[in-house]
């Protein structure tokens, strides 16, 4: 079934224009500034979320919740805590979302040089008959309408985000890239031919995959690098990677992830950074601080994502 997208001039822009709306996020001042999350909640009849999806419940019970009046709207960027009942607002008031799909500094970059990043809408509760007009609104309000509105639901959202992090996105690729470097420096090669063979070539590939697609990006590489892709490819991501794929699509479906995620984050994340760590210290990273040392046209203009965040 082919989604239904919506464009500029399906959006009213005066509607989110007319309303007074709070984002409230959650960084290591968060619980300094809690008065000033009531505060914001209080005034606000658009309630944005786009703290961490651990710590969305207790700040809205705490301090959002006592001022979620009838006819207000409550707004997510991500479905988490919706779709795992987390959070469970009153039927009084609207619940949407409005999901860029694209990290927030480039929808804002992207929005200033008067393109966009197409977005996700979706409702879940609509208790004055206007929440998809509403996040429409919004949607167009921060430039999603430029590059198309994809209407979904809390639950779709949330469940294939989850799923393309974990083994594609992030999981997949970064398992993938790991295991490759580890392959051939195991086998005697040097780790900066494995590096650039298995981590720096990447962008050059998914920036094809990402402007052409896929029969694009083996249409541009040679006969010998398409021949081994469909003839290979399939042995390493095989029947039984797809089934492991689905376990995984199964754990996020009936909660367990968000459960084992939660319990985690509660209870110190002590495995999380043990983890965290362990990759830190793989040797694919010193390796490649190394070499990109050597090109820093890599990051020309470019503000480092972890000099925004403070990591």
């Amino acid at each position: 079934m082919a989604a239904k997208m919506y464009y500029e001039a399906d959006a009213d822009p005066s509607i989110i224009r007319g309303r007074k709306v709070a984002i409230i996020g959650y960084g290591s001042q968060g619980h300094a500034h809690a008065l000033s999350i009531a505060e914001a909640a209080k005034w606000a009849n658009v309630i944005m979320l786009t703290m961490p999806d651990t710590e969305q419940k207790a700040t809205y019970e705490e301090f959002i919740k006592p001022h979620m009046r009838k006819g207000k709207a409550l707004a997510f960027a991500h479905g988490f805590n919706i779709r795992f009942k987390r959070i469970r607002p009153p039927k009084t008031v609207d619940v949407i979302m409005i999901a860029p799909k694209g990290p927030g500094h480039l929808v804002r970059r992207t929005y200033t040089e008067g393109g966009g990043v197409p977005c996700l809408i979706a409702v879940h509760q609509d208790a004055t008959g206007g929440a998809h007009a509403l996040a429409l609104s919004y949607a167009e309000a921060i430039g999603g309408a430029r590059a198309g509105v994809i209407e979904t639901s809390f639950a779709e959202e949330t469940e294939t985000d989850l799923f393309g992090e974990q083994v594609v996105l992030c999981g997949g690729l970064t398992s993938l890239v790991q295991a490759g470097f580890e392959t051939l420096v195991e086998a005697g090669y040097q780790p900066e031919m494995a590096y650039f063979e298995c981590l720096h070539e990447v962008k050059l590939i998914v920036d094809l995959m990402y402007e052409e697609g896929i029969a694009g990006m083996r249409y541009s590489i040679s006969d010998t690098a398409e021949y081994g892709d469909v003839t290979r490819g399939p042995r390493v991501v095989n029947a039984r990677t797809k089934l492991e794929m689905k376990k995984i699509l199964k754990e996020i479906q009936n909660g367990k992830f968000a459960k084992e995620w939660v319990a985690e984050s509660e209870s110190g994340r002590h495995n999380f950074g043990a983890l965290q760590e362990a990759g830190r210290k793989h040797q694919i990273e010193e390796v490649g601080a190394q070499l990109r040392s050597m090109m820093p046209f890599l990051g020309a203009g470019k503000q480092r994502v972890s000099d925004v965040s403070g990591g």
